[in-house]
């Protein structure tokens, strides 16, 4: 009786007291089959649980041995067996990080993705047509289907998890915006917005401008007048584009080419931030259908064509 007696005392008073006297801290890898028996192994080999038999018994007996998750666990010494137990189900993982650039296409996402030391990589083999499958969203095409944005996710995520996550999070934002636009917008579906805005995205980094941009395709759109915008006719040419749009370029009729096409193109053409997005369904009230960048990162914007290519003449002469 004086032994069971000393083995409850010894087995609350375990539970109870910090890992060590000494406060620091240390990361606890939990790894995909590893037991509660092993995991209580790995923290006994550190001279962190000085009875793991004691913490072994409590898991299985509170059935949390069945519920903790794998991963990477920043932790402190400080911490009692039990309340390790209960951040290990929480599932408190060490996060990392990798961010969306807005106005990416698709081929820069996917090698970025490609080179993440931490993504666990299962898409090498899948072809840009078959990414939304693979992910298990809607099919299409991948094109501006994910919402740039800097994203943390536990060790063990894989590339289709990421995408996953991230194209959940562009059609959440895109049905937000979709339930504020503007009446009378010259598009007829949430797909279109994220075409514009996709335009909106490359054509200007400068966050006054995005409402305008969007106000002149906005009205090109409703005239009937073709888009004639630089980089549609870059993404028609792909990967081949070497930085400068030629007069052969902009005379090749491709399915992005809004030199040569009526309307918007068939797809994206980058990833369009939130704030892209937003202007897309709120153009500015301008009678601007014309811009020209003005060498400092902005544009000049006009509404007729005289005056346009006067603004064009003389920035290009400024340029030279």
């Amino acid at each position: 009786m004086g032994a069971a007696a000393f083995a409850a005392y010894d087995y609350s008073s375990f539970l109870k007291s910090p890992l060590t006297a000494e406060n620091k801290s240390f990361e606890l890898h939990i790894n995909q089959g590893d037991t509660i028996r092993g995991v209580a192994q790995k923290l006994s080999d550190a001279e962190l649980l000085s009875r793991p038999l004691w913490w072994e018994l409590y898991a299985r007996y509170t059935g949390s041995a069945r519920s903790i998750k794998t991963g990477e666990y920043p932790l402190s010494t400080s911490v009692t067996p039990v309340e390790l137990l209960d951040q290990l189900q929480i599932g408190k993982q060490k996060q990392f990080a990798f961010t969306i650039l807005e106005g990416w296409n698709i081929w820069q996402l996917r090698d970025a993705l490609s080179s993440h030391d931490v993504l666990v990589q299962t898409m090498q083999d899948v072809a840009d047509e078959d990414v939304m499958r693979f992910i298990g969203a809607d099919d299409g095409h991948p094109e501006g289907q994910f919402l740039p944005d800097t994203y943390h996710f536990p060790k063990g995520t894989t590339d289709a998890q990421f995408l996953l996550r991230a194209h959940q999070m562009l059609k959440a934002k895109l049905a937000e915006v979709w339930e504020s636009k503007q009446e009378n917008l010259p598009v007829s579906s949430p797909y279109e917005v994220m075409v514009m805005a996709s335009i909106i995205e490359k054509e200007t980094s400068v966050e006054a401008e995005r409402e305008i941009i969007s106000g002149v395709i906005a009205g090109r759109l409703k005239k009937g007048m073709r888009l004639q915008m630089d980089p549609t006719v870059i993404y028609g040419i792909g990967k081949q584009f070497n930085g400068n749009i030629t007069r052969k370029d902009l005379q090749t009729k491709t399915p992005y080419n809004t030199y040569k096409i009526d309307g918007l193109p068939p797809t994206p053409i980058a990833m369009s931030s939130a704030r892209s997005l937003e202007a897309a369904v709120n153009p500015a009230d301008t009678k601007a259908l014309y811009f020209v960048a003005d060498g400092t990162g902005g544009h000049v914007f006009n509404e007729t064509v005289e005056e346009h290519n006067k603004a064009v003449r003389k920035f290009i002469l400024k340029k030279k």
